[in-house]
């Protein structure tokens, strides 16, 4: 079995991923529904919900956003808009920003 990589996450990493899982278990609450009831709606283990629930960044992210799906939280809006301006104000940025970020090499002159 391959060893694990222990990977390090930013403090902003990791607080939006327990507040994303706090919001998780308040509406499952809200809903009255169970860990198992949720995690069998979608198709995980109740082990992983928990995971999720405590803010686990090594989570599955497509698991992380059906869970999120399920219980009623909008991660972007229905119709598309916010994504869509996001990613146009993404795209206007890079447009900005130089093709390369390296130093151009200077020719080294080695004829002697």
């Amino acid at each position: 079995m391959p060893k694990s990589i222990t990977r390090t996450y930013s403090r902003y990493s990791r607080d939006a991923a327990t507040l994303l899982g706090a919001l998780i278990r308040e509406a499952r609450n809200e809903r009255k529904l169970t860990a198992q009831d949720l995690a069998d709606r979608a198709g995980i283990s109740r082990g992983l919900l928990q995971r999720i629930e405590k803010g686990n960044l090594k989570c599955e992210i497509g698991a992380v956003f059906e869970v999120a799906t399920i219980v009623g939280i909008t991660l972007f809006d229905a119709d598309g808009s916010a994504l869509t301006r996001h990613m146009r104000q993404t795209n206007e940025k890079l447009a900005l920003m130089p093709k390369s970020v390296r130093k151009k090499s200077k020719k080294v002159n080695d004829d002697f």
